[in-house]
């Protein structure tokens, strides 16, 4: 068990961690949430000991091995193999040293190898390579051939490879994509030791956790199960604290109106210095404070296009004399909400460029209006933002001669209000920057939205408010994301980026998962161990897909919505209490009428939380 044991901890005049306790169960999946700069990480580097904290400290077995990706990616000329394989610091130095040992102490080194399955650890890091999206020729070229993000992979490999007794990762999936992040999900479920992730991945945190670490305002708080978990438990102990919250200023009204009306009486006196007293120890009841967070918005455009907005018919595209993409046979209608799926490396980008008319294509054809607006939003746009210049600044160079007043409307707009239009790009979190290039990219309302990894930097909030506003935007959506649960909630069609070409894929992400999945079952015996297997149970009949279960419990929604509208008027008519008097007949069927409403409310809400659990499973 991890226990961490009254910490406080303060960056300058800020104070990070407020006496925080928490105690982890052995081999729990710990998701660890909280707001941007809640101090997440800083408490990562508290529990490895590389800082030190004012109060109180972390308690752990003695000897427990704690891994954690390094934070410089690995960058020398050894092979992608080689770099993790050489994690696992034991067997290096024993391989190494059975080299020259002879007699007992060669002996004793190949026990211990064997005990510790150095022999099997070549096929073990290939295929934790290979989850993460290295093939057999990757793994074999030098570490320092591959980009920043590639290599910050090859940490990832490198520390999963060690098992260690408590394993730390911090956002892994930012640097992953789609089937890299699928792969992780599976490998962290399997994983039969202590973990704590902080992620804002809510399909991580649903999948892969057993338990949810709160980090908010300095304090921290456990919950038993995962995210979903969270948030309901979380809503109910907010809906029990504005219950007693009620109840004690009505206690308190009551005591203090009784005071100041006695207390100069000589018979209540004693009554109201009792009171008093009372009124004294009443401790107030702590509010759960909810942080605001600002909507998106990607306004559309004001005129529609008839249908498609593009068509490709035989279409190629790629740079200079190389084809990345051929026979594109597509078009994207007006309402289309598309996500592309495939490794990196496939084409993704370079379709989004095409489609963008960033590229024009190298054979075949493609047609759009004249009029078409495309907004092309990607990751490395952010180093397009002046760092000396604020959003209010940004937003300026796209209102020429528009009086400041206006402006500076439209950067609160975009989530810059007051004060915060006036920070230097170089003082705003990544989040932040995030969301300005989104306004910036989205400002002249256009037919064709693209997204290309948009959720990086944010946190769950803010990626829920980001969900909102695609939904709501009302033109056509093409999306590029590792984040499964935006493309469950905002995808109606799925594209597969592969063998040179992209098409319609007829299955929905669970297949998708499956065929990802099934690349590495090759490897099955050097992935972690996987828990007990149910012995022969019968066939499971065949599940709703995510979308339909997601279309049901929207109808369920708006269901809800409609009753507790009827019972909330009815009981309004009901409230006069001259109302049985003067029509008892229609008192008794406004009466009739609210029971089988709240009846009706019932069924849906169970049938919605049965829902629910299903998308969770």
């Amino acid at each position: 068990m991890l226990v961490i044991n009254d910490i406080t901890y303060r960056i300058g005049d800020r104070l990070i961690l407020d006496r925080a306790s928490a105690a982890l169960p052995d081999t729990a999946k710990v998701g660890l949430i909280g707001r941007n700069g809640a101090g997440k990480t800083t408490l990562f580097r508290i529990v490895q000991g590389e800082v030190s904290t004012e109060t109180g400290g972390i308690t752990m077995p003695k000897g427990l091995r704690i891994g954690a990706v390094a934070q410089e990616a690995p960058a020398g000329p050894e092979s992608l193999l080689d770099v993790v394989l050489a994690a696992d610091r034991e067997r290096a130095a024993l391989m190494a040293e059975a080299e020259s040992a002879d007699g007992l102490r060669r002996a004793e080194i190949e026990t211990r190898l064997a005990d510790i399955g150095a022999h099997a650890a070549p096929a073990r890091a290939a295929a934790i390579l290979h989850g993460l999206g290295f093939d057999a020729q990757a793994q074999a070229r030098p570490c320092s051939s591959f980009s920043g993000g590639w290599r910050m992979r090859v940490a990832l490999a490198a520390v999963l490879f060690t098992e260690p007794d408590l394993l730390l990762l911090d956002e892994p999936t930012n640097y992953l994509d789609l089937e890299g992040t699928l792969w992780l999900y599976d490998y962290l479920e399997r994983y039969p030791r202590m973990a704590i992730v902080i992620s804002h991945d809510r399909d991580l945190l649903d999948t892969c956790c057993d338990h949810i670490l709160h980090l908010d305002q300095g304090k921290l708080d456990l919950y038993r199960g995962n995210y979903s978990s969270f948030e309901r438990q979380r809503a109910e102990r907010r809906a029990v604290a504005a219950k007693a919250r009620v109840k004690q200023d009505a206690e308190r009204k009551h005591l203090q109106a009784f005071v100041d009306r006695f207390r100069a009486k000589a018979s209540k006196a004693r009554q109201a210095q009792s009171r008093l007293k009372r009124l004294e120890k009443l401790q107030p009841v702590e509010a759960i404070v909810e942080s605001e967070v600002l909507p998106f918005h990607l306004p559309g455009a004001e005129r529609p296009l008839s249908p498609p907005l593009i068509a490709l018919e035989g279409a190629a595209a790629g740079y200079g004399d190389r084809a990345v993409l051929q026979r594109l046979n597509l078009s994207v209608l007006p309402d289309d909400r598309i996500a592309l799926l495939g490794p990196n490396g496939q084409g993704k980008s370079t379709f989004c460029k095409l489609i963008a008319q960033r590229l024009e294509p190298m054979a075949g054809s493609m047609t759009s209006s004249s009029k078409l607006s495309v907004a092309y939003f990607a990751q490395h746009q952010l180093d397009e933002l002046i760092p000396s210049q604020t959003p209010v600044a940004h937003v300026a160079r796209l209102m020429a001669d528009m009086p400041e007043a206006r402006i500076r409307a439209r950067a609160a707009q975009m989530g810059f209000p007051g004060q915060k239009g006036d920070t230097p790009v170089s003082s705003l979190s990544g989040g932040e920057k995030a969301r300005l290039m989104l306004g910036l990219a989205t400002f002249g309302g256009p037919h064709l939205l693209i997204l290309d990894e948009p959720t990086n930097h944010l946190d769950i909030d803010s990626r829920a408010a980001l969900m909102k506003a695609i939904n709501d935007y009302p033109g056509a959506v093409i999306l590029v994301s590792h984040d499964r649960f935006l493309i469950e909630a905002c995808a109606d069609r799925l594209w597969l980026v592969g063998e040179g070409t992209v098409k319609p894929y007829d299955g929905d992400l669970d297949d998708y998962r499956k065929l990802v999945l099934s690349g590495d079952r090759r490897a099955e015996d050097v992935r972690p161990a996987a828990r007990p297997a149910a012995v022969a149970e019968a066939p499971a009949p065949r599940k709703e897909s995510k979308a339909q279960l997601r279309r049901r419990q929207e109808e369920l929604d708006r269901l809800i919505e409609r009753l507790s509208g009827v019972i909330g008027k009815v009981d309004v008519a009901l409230s006069d209490p001259q109302a049985f008097a003067r029509e008892p007949a229609k008192a008794a069927e406004l009466a009739r009428m609210r029971t089988e409403a709240a009846e009706a409310l019932a069924r849906a809400e169970d049938e919605w939380l049965e829902v629910s659990e299903r998308m969770s499973n």
